[in-house]
Protein backbone atom coordinates (compact mmCIF):
# COMPACT_ATOMS: atom_id res chain seq x y z
CA UNK A 1 0.00 0.00 0.00
CA UNK A 2 1.66 3.19 -1.20
CA UNK A 3 1.78 6.47 0.68
CA UNK A 4 0.12 8.14 -2.30
CA UNK A 5 -2.95 5.93 -1.89
CA UNK A 6 -3.13 7.01 1.76
CA UNK A 7 -2.57 10.74 1.23
CA UNK A 8 -6.23 11.66 1.74
CA UNK A 9 -5.95 10.47 5.36
CA UNK A 10 -3.60 13.35 6.16
CA UNK A 11 -4.74 15.29 9.26
CA UNK A 12 -7.82 13.14 9.78
CA UNK A 13 -8.47 12.35 13.45
CA UNK A 14 -8.92 8.60 13.78
CA UNK A 15 -9.77 6.50 16.85
CA UNK A 16 -8.56 2.90 16.73
CA UNK A 17 -9.58 0.37 19.36
CA UNK A 18 -7.53 -2.81 19.45
CA UNK A 19 -4.55 -1.01 17.93
CA UNK A 20 -1.94 -3.37 19.40
CA UNK A 21 -3.24 -6.53 17.72
CA UNK A 22 -2.17 -7.92 14.35
CA UNK A 23 -4.76 -6.04 12.32
CA UNK A 24 -4.68 -2.98 14.57
CA UNK A 25 -0.91 -2.63 14.32
CA UNK A 26 -0.98 -2.80 10.54
CA UNK A 27 -4.00 -0.52 10.17
CA UNK A 28 -2.49 2.03 12.55
CA UNK A 29 0.79 1.88 10.65
CA UNK A 30 -1.02 2.60 7.40
CA UNK A 31 -2.90 5.54 8.91
CA UNK A 32 0.32 6.99 10.35
CA UNK A 33 1.99 6.62 6.95
CA UNK A 34 -0.90 8.57 5.45
CA UNK A 35 -0.49 11.40 7.94
CA UNK A 36 -3.56 10.72 10.06
CA UNK A 37 -3.72 11.83 13.67
CA UNK A 38 -4.31 8.46 15.35
CA UNK A 39 -5.74 8.07 18.83
CA UNK A 40 -5.46 4.53 20.19
CA UNK A 41 -7.60 3.28 23.08
CA UNK A 42 -5.21 1.08 25.08
CA UNK A 43 -6.48 -1.11 27.92
CA UNK A 44 -3.28 -2.98 28.82
CA UNK A 45 0.41 -2.44 28.16
CA UNK A 46 1.37 -5.17 25.71
CA UNK A 47 5.11 -5.83 25.38
CA UNK A 48 4.81 -8.19 22.43
CA UNK A 49 3.02 -5.88 20.02
CA UNK A 50 4.35 -5.08 16.58
CA UNK A 51 2.93 -1.59 16.95
CA UNK A 52 4.60 -0.94 20.28
CA UNK A 53 8.05 -1.96 19.11
CA UNK A 54 7.76 0.00 15.87
CA UNK A 55 8.43 3.67 15.47
CA UNK A 56 4.70 4.22 14.95
CA UNK A 57 4.01 3.69 18.66
CA UNK A 58 5.59 7.05 19.38
CA UNK A 59 3.63 8.77 16.59
CA UNK A 60 0.16 8.12 17.97
CA UNK A 61 -1.84 9.44 20.91
CA UNK A 62 -2.38 6.67 23.45
CA UNK A 63 -5.36 6.93 25.78
CA UNK A 64 -5.62 4.33 28.52
CA UNK A 65 -9.15 3.11 29.00
CA UNK A 66 -11.68 0.38 28.50
CA UNK A 67 -14.69 -0.21 26.27
CA UNK A 68 -16.80 -0.85 29.36
CA UNK A 69 -16.76 2.89 30.15
CA UNK A 70 -19.19 4.57 27.77
CA UNK A 71 -18.70 8.00 29.36
CA UNK A 72 -14.97 7.78 28.76
CA UNK A 73 -15.57 6.83 25.13
CA UNK A 74 -17.77 9.89 24.68
CA UNK A 75 -15.08 12.06 26.22
CA UNK A 76 -12.38 10.65 23.92
CA UNK A 77 -14.47 11.27 20.82
CA UNK A 78 -15.15 14.86 21.86
CA UNK A 79 -11.76 15.77 23.31
CA UNK A 80 -9.86 14.65 20.23
CA UNK A 81 -12.50 15.74 17.68
CA UNK A 82 -12.53 12.28 16.14
CA UNK A 83 -13.60 12.01 12.48
CA UNK A 84 -13.22 8.26 11.91
CA UNK A 85 -13.30 5.20 14.14
CA UNK A 86 -12.07 1.65 13.58
CA UNK A 87 -13.43 -0.68 16.25
CA UNK A 88 -11.17 -3.74 16.35
CA UNK A 89 -10.88 -4.39 20.09
CA UNK A 90 -12.27 -7.78 21.08
CA UNK A 91 -11.49 -11.03 22.78
CA UNK A 92 -10.53 -12.96 19.64
CA UNK A 93 -9.27 -16.33 20.85
CA UNK A 94 -11.80 -19.10 20.28
CA UNK A 95 -10.37 -21.28 23.06
CA UNK A 96 -10.53 -18.44 25.57
CA UNK A 97 -14.12 -17.76 24.54
CA UNK A 98 -15.03 -21.40 25.16
CA UNK A 99 -13.46 -21.27 28.63
CA UNK A 100 -14.70 -17.76 29.56
CA UNK A 101 -17.89 -17.02 27.63
CA UNK A 102 -19.22 -14.24 29.88
CA UNK A 103 -15.99 -12.25 29.71
CA UNK A 104 -16.04 -12.67 25.93
CA UNK A 105 -19.65 -11.47 25.72
CA UNK A 106 -18.82 -8.47 27.91
CA UNK A 107 -15.86 -7.50 25.74
CA UNK A 108 -17.24 -8.20 22.29
CA UNK A 109 -20.94 -7.36 22.67
CA UNK A 110 -21.19 -4.78 25.45
CA UNK A 111 -17.99 -3.11 24.28
CA UNK A 112 -19.49 -2.68 20.81
CA UNK A 113 -22.78 -1.17 21.96
CA UNK A 114 -20.96 1.16 24.34
CA UNK A 115 -18.80 2.50 21.52
CA UNK A 116 -21.71 2.83 19.10
CA UNK A 117 -23.89 4.59 21.66
CA UNK A 118 -21.03 6.96 22.44
CA UNK A 119 -20.68 7.61 18.70
CA UNK A 120 -24.42 8.24 18.34
CA UNK A 121 -24.37 10.76 21.17
CA UNK A 122 -21.23 12.42 19.80
CA UNK A 123 -22.84 12.75 16.38
CA UNK A 124 -19.82 13.95 14.39
CA UNK A 125 -18.21 10.80 13.03
CA UNK A 126 -17.89 10.43 9.28
CA UNK A 127 -17.33 6.67 9.41
CA UNK A 128 -17.20 3.82 11.93
CA UNK A 129 -15.90 0.44 10.81
CA UNK A 130 -16.76 -2.42 13.15
CA UNK A 131 -14.81 -5.67 12.96
CA UNK A 132 -17.10 -8.67 12.82
CA UNK A 133 -15.85 -12.04 11.53
CA UNK A 134 -16.66 -14.92 9.23
CA UNK A 135 -17.43 -16.77 12.49
CA UNK A 136 -20.55 -14.61 12.89
CA UNK A 137 -22.26 -16.71 10.22
CA UNK A 138 -22.19 -19.90 12.23
CA UNK A 139 -22.82 -23.17 10.41
CA UNK A 140 -24.02 -22.95 6.81
CA UNK A 141 -22.95 -24.48 3.51
CA UNK A 142 -19.92 -22.50 2.31
CA UNK A 143 -19.14 -20.11 0.78
CA UNK A 144 -21.00 -17.45 2.75
CA UNK A 145 -22.15 -14.21 1.19
CA UNK A 146 -23.56 -11.22 3.05
CA UNK A 147 -27.15 -12.51 2.75
CA UNK A 148 -26.28 -15.64 4.76
CA UNK A 149 -27.98 -15.55 8.15
CA UNK A 150 -25.89 -14.75 11.22
CA UNK A 151 -26.30 -17.86 13.35
CA UNK A 152 -23.34 -18.28 15.64
CA UNK A 153 -23.61 -21.16 18.11
CA UNK A 154 -20.37 -21.29 20.05
CA UNK A 155 -19.36 -18.46 22.41
CA UNK A 156 -16.96 -16.55 20.17
CA UNK A 157 -19.22 -16.96 17.14
CA UNK A 158 -22.26 -15.77 19.09
CA UNK A 159 -20.38 -12.72 20.36
CA UNK A 160 -19.58 -11.72 16.80
CA UNK A 161 -23.12 -12.41 15.53
CA UNK A 162 -24.52 -10.15 18.25
CA UNK A 163 -22.00 -7.34 17.78
CA UNK A 164 -22.58 -7.47 14.01
CA UNK A 165 -26.36 -7.17 14.39
CA UNK A 166 -26.01 -4.33 16.91
CA UNK A 167 -23.81 -2.42 14.45
CA UNK A 168 -26.35 -2.97 11.68
CA UNK A 169 -29.09 -1.70 13.97
CA UNK A 170 -27.24 1.53 14.76
CA UNK A 171 -26.62 2.14 11.08
CA UNK A 172 -30.18 1.46 9.93
CA UNK A 173 -32.09 2.85 12.93
CA UNK A 174 -30.11 6.02 13.66
CA UNK A 175 -28.33 6.77 10.41
CA UNK A 176 -24.98 6.20 12.07
CA UNK A 177 -22.24 5.91 9.41
CA UNK A 178 -21.25 2.41 10.49
CA UNK A 179 -20.12 -0.46 8.29
CA UNK A 180 -19.18 -4.01 9.24
CA UNK A 181 -16.27 -6.12 8.06
CA UNK A 182 -16.38 -9.91 8.02
CA UNK A 183 -12.90 -11.22 7.27
CA UNK A 184 -11.48 -14.67 6.87
CA UNK A 185 -8.66 -15.81 9.15
CA UNK A 186 -6.06 -13.03 9.21
CA UNK A 187 -2.35 -13.76 9.28
CA UNK A 188 0.97 -11.98 8.85
CA UNK A 189 4.09 -11.05 10.76
CA UNK A 190 3.41 -9.57 14.18
CA UNK A 191 0.74 -11.93 15.52
CA UNK A 192 2.16 -12.95 18.90
CA UNK A 193 -0.61 -15.36 19.82
CA UNK A 194 1.33 -18.57 19.26
CA UNK A 195 -1.73 -20.70 19.98
CA UNK A 196 -2.91 -19.83 16.48
CA UNK A 197 -2.08 -22.28 13.72
CA UNK A 198 0.22 -20.09 11.61
CA UNK A 199 2.47 -18.43 14.22
CA UNK A 200 2.42 -21.59 16.35
CA UNK A 201 3.45 -23.81 13.44
CA UNK A 202 6.18 -21.40 12.38
CA UNK A 203 7.56 -21.31 15.90
CA UNK A 204 7.87 -25.10 15.91
CA UNK A 205 9.38 -25.19 12.43
CA UNK A 206 12.00 -22.58 13.37
CA UNK A 207 12.77 -24.69 16.45
CA UNK A 208 13.33 -27.70 14.18
CA UNK A 209 10.23 -29.51 15.43
CA UNK A 210 7.40 -31.12 13.50
CA UNK A 211 4.44 -28.65 13.60
CA UNK A 212 1.61 -30.06 15.68
CA UNK A 213 -1.99 -30.22 14.46
CA UNK A 214 -4.33 -30.78 17.38
CA UNK A 215 -7.30 -31.87 15.23
CA UNK A 216 -7.40 -34.26 12.29
CA UNK A 217 -6.37 -31.37 10.04
CA UNK A 218 -9.48 -31.44 7.85
CA UNK A 219 -11.07 -28.12 8.83
CA UNK A 220 -11.37 -25.78 5.84
CA UNK A 221 -10.68 -22.08 6.29
CA UNK A 222 -10.10 -18.89 4.28
CA UNK A 223 -6.76 -17.18 5.11
CA UNK A 224 -6.35 -13.47 4.32
CA UNK A 225 -3.02 -11.64 4.49
CA UNK A 226 -3.24 -8.70 6.85
CA UNK A 227 -2.32 -5.97 4.36
CA UNK A 228 -5.30 -7.01 2.20
CA UNK A 229 -7.56 -6.67 5.23
CA UNK A 230 -6.17 -3.18 5.90
CA UNK A 231 -7.03 -2.07 2.36
CA UNK A 232 -10.56 -3.40 2.84
CA UNK A 233 -11.05 -1.49 6.10
CA UNK A 234 -9.77 1.75 4.64
CA UNK A 235 -11.86 1.36 1.49
CA UNK A 236 -15.03 0.78 3.50
CA UNK A 237 -14.31 3.83 5.68
CA UNK A 238 -13.89 5.98 2.57
CA UNK A 239 -17.22 4.76 1.19
CA UNK A 240 -19.03 5.44 4.48
CA UNK A 241 -17.59 8.97 4.52
CA UNK A 242 -19.23 9.46 1.12
CA UNK A 243 -22.61 8.55 2.62
CA UNK A 244 -22.72 4.98 1.32
CA UNK A 245 -23.50 1.58 2.86
CA UNK A 246 -24.68 2.63 6.33
CA UNK A 247 -25.44 -0.49 8.35
CA UNK A 248 -24.11 -2.83 5.68
CA UNK A 249 -21.61 -5.66 6.01
CA UNK A 250 -18.85 -6.70 3.61
CA UNK A 251 -16.96 -9.97 3.34
CA UNK A 252 -13.21 -9.84 2.83
CA UNK A 253 -11.64 -13.14 1.92
CA UNK A 254 -9.79 -15.01 -0.80
CA UNK A 255 -12.56 -17.50 -1.67
CA UNK A 256 -9.83 -20.13 -1.54
CA UNK A 257 -10.52 -22.63 1.25
CA UNK A 258 -7.52 -24.54 2.56
CA UNK A 259 -7.46 -27.37 5.05
CA UNK A 260 -5.38 -27.00 8.20
CA UNK A 261 -3.21 -29.90 7.04
CA UNK A 262 -2.57 -28.34 3.63
CA UNK A 263 -1.84 -24.99 5.27
CA UNK A 264 0.85 -26.55 7.46
CA UNK A 265 2.27 -28.37 4.44
CA UNK A 266 2.52 -25.03 2.63
CA UNK A 267 4.32 -23.53 5.61
CA UNK A 268 6.81 -26.38 5.54
CA UNK A 269 7.27 -25.85 1.81
CA UNK A 270 8.03 -22.13 2.11
CA UNK A 271 10.32 -22.81 5.07
CA UNK A 272 12.47 -25.21 3.04
CA UNK A 273 12.57 -27.63 6.01
CA UNK A 274 12.22 -30.87 4.09
CA UNK A 275 13.15 -32.96 7.14
CA UNK A 276 9.96 -31.93 8.97
CA UNK A 277 6.38 -33.07 8.53
CA UNK A 278 2.98 -32.28 10.11
CA UNK A 279 2.38 -34.06 13.42
CA UNK A 280 -1.34 -34.83 13.41
CA UNK A 281 -2.28 -35.53 17.02
CA UNK A 282 -6.07 -35.45 16.68
CA UNK A 283 -8.26 -38.21 15.33
CA UNK A 284 -11.38 -36.08 14.92
CA UNK A 285 -12.43 -32.51 14.28
CA UNK A 286 -11.83 -29.94 17.02
CA UNK A 287 -14.70 -29.47 19.45
CA UNK A 288 -16.84 -26.33 19.06
CA UNK A 289 -15.27 -25.55 15.69
CA UNK A 290 -17.08 -25.20 12.35
CA UNK A 291 -15.97 -27.78 9.78
CA UNK A 292 -15.84 -25.67 6.62
CA UNK A 293 -15.91 -21.90 6.43
CA UNK A 294 -14.98 -19.51 3.66
CA UNK A 295 -16.32 -16.32 2.14
CA UNK A 296 -17.74 -14.98 -1.09
CA UNK A 297 -16.29 -11.46 -1.45
CA UNK A 298 -18.11 -10.47 -4.64
CA UNK A 299 -19.88 -7.55 -2.93
CA UNK A 300 -16.59 -5.97 -1.80
CA UNK A 301 -15.20 -6.45 -5.29
CA UNK A 302 -18.16 -4.83 -7.01
CA UNK A 303 -18.97 -2.00 -4.58
CA UNK A 304 -15.57 -1.19 -3.06
CA UNK A 305 -13.29 -2.30 -5.93
CA UNK A 306 -11.48 -4.49 -3.40
CA UNK A 307 -9.57 -7.65 -4.25
CA UNK A 308 -6.88 -9.53 -2.34
CA UNK A 309 -3.46 -8.80 -3.80
CA UNK A 310 -1.30 -11.27 -1.85
CA UNK A 311 -1.56 -14.97 -2.66
CA UNK A 312 -1.52 -17.53 0.13
CA UNK A 313 1.90 -18.81 -0.94
CA UNK A 314 3.37 -15.31 -1.09
CA UNK A 315 1.77 -14.31 2.21
CA UNK A 316 3.03 -17.41 4.00
CA UNK A 317 6.54 -16.81 2.68
CA UNK A 318 6.50 -13.21 3.93
CA UNK A 319 5.07 -14.32 7.26
CA UNK A 320 7.58 -17.13 7.72
CA UNK A 321 10.47 -14.79 6.93
CA UNK A 322 9.22 -12.29 9.51
CA UNK A 323 8.94 -14.84 12.31
CA UNK A 324 12.18 -16.59 11.41
CA UNK A 325 14.02 -13.32 12.00
CA UNK A 326 12.01 -12.46 15.10
CA UNK A 327 12.49 -15.82 16.78
CA UNK A 328 16.22 -15.99 16.10
CA UNK A 329 17.22 -12.38 16.44
CA UNK A 330 19.65 -11.41 19.23
CA UNK A 331 19.67 -7.66 18.69
CA UNK A 332 18.80 -5.67 21.84
CA UNK A 333 17.08 -2.74 20.14
CA UNK A 334 13.96 -2.57 17.98
CA UNK A 335 14.34 -2.32 14.24
CA UNK A 336 12.43 0.32 12.37
CA UNK A 337 9.73 -1.36 10.34
CA UNK A 338 9.59 1.49 7.86
CA UNK A 339 6.26 0.82 6.13
CA UNK A 340 2.54 1.08 6.57
CA UNK A 341 2.09 -2.67 6.80
CA UNK A 342 4.12 -4.24 9.58
CA UNK A 343 3.95 -7.66 8.02
CA UNK A 344 4.36 -6.28 4.53
CA UNK A 345 6.86 -6.99 1.81
CA UNK A 346 10.43 -6.39 2.78
CA UNK A 347 9.66 -5.55 6.40
CA UNK A 348 11.62 -7.04 9.29
CA UNK A 349 10.61 -7.91 12.81
CA UNK A 350 11.29 -5.87 15.90
CA UNK A 351 11.65 -6.24 19.63
CA UNK A 352 10.47 -4.03 22.46
CA UNK A 353 13.28 -1.77 23.64
CA UNK A 354 15.63 -3.40 26.09
CA UNK A 355 14.56 -6.96 25.36
CA UNK A 356 16.82 -9.53 23.77
CA UNK A 357 15.69 -12.41 21.61
CA UNK A 358 18.54 -14.90 21.56
CA UNK A 359 19.14 -17.34 18.78
CA UNK A 360 17.68 -20.77 19.39
CA UNK A 361 19.82 -23.86 19.21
Amino acid sequence: MSKNSLAHWKNRAVLVTGATGLLGSNLTGALVAGGARVVALVRDEVLDSALKCSGDWEKIIRVHGDLSEQAQLERILADYSIDFCFHLAAQTIVGVANDSPVATFESNIRGTWNLLEAARRYGKLKAIVVASSDKAYGMHPAPYDETTALAGRFPYDVSKSCADLIAQSYGLSYGLPVGITRCGNLYGGGDFNFSRIIPGSIQMIVDGKDPVIRSDGSHLRDYLYVSDAVSGYLGLADALAEGKFYGEAFNFGTSRPVSVLDLVRLLLEVSGRKNLKPDIQGTSKAAREIDAQWLDSKKASEKLSWRPSVSLEEGLQLTFNWYEQYLKWDAPLPARLGGSAIGGKGEGPCLPAGRVRVARQ
